[in-house]
């Protein structure tokens, strides 16, 4: 994964107002508890318009690839709030959702702003990370939840 990449996309969310929260590990990474990822996790607001928003930031980055065109309102507003994006370079890949069930929204997940070369990138909290990834079912969000625990001295509620 490229960070050229990963701050085009950044920055047009930014342009285009995007409501989003980045969580998973890129947002880990910027907190400074780094491991390795192909993708890009967010949360976006659930409206029609911020869907659009969404699709124009990827056109900007991505040269209107017309399988932009597949992601819909009706998907993330819907009974499966939830779309993988495959852009054309390959190398990086975006889930993008609205809500965790009942457990997370884009609403719901404490978030921060943090300023990365020029770019205000809205993200969770090392605390709203740890709370999102210490009670799945994957390993690896263990690991995570865990490595966030002791960099950030975080204790369960």
């Amino acid at each position: 994964m490229e960070r050229d990449e990963i701050l085009r996309v950044l920055r047009a969310f930014e342009e285009v107002q995007l409501e989003y929260v980045l969580i998973g590990a890129a947002a880990m990474a910027i907190h400074g508890v780094v491991r390795a990822t192909e993708d890009l996790n967010l949360f976006i607001r659930a409206t029609a318009e911020n869907v659009e928003r969404l699709k124009r930031a990827f056109r900007m980055v991505y040269d209107n690839d017309p399988n932009i065109d597949e992601i819909s309102a009706g998907d993330l507003l819907g009974d499966y709030p939830a779309v993988r994006y495959y852009p054309p370079s390959g190398d990086l890949y975006f889930d993008v959702t609205t809500r965790l069930g009942q457990a997370a929204s884009f609403e719901s997940v404490e978030s921060m702003v943090k300023e990365i070369d020029g770019i205000h990138v809205k993200l969770a909290t090392p605390r709203a990370l740890f709370k999102l990834k210490r009670d799945t079912v994957r390993p690896l969000d263990h690991r995570d939840a865990e490595a966030l625990r002791q960099e950030f001295d975080l204790e369960d509620d």
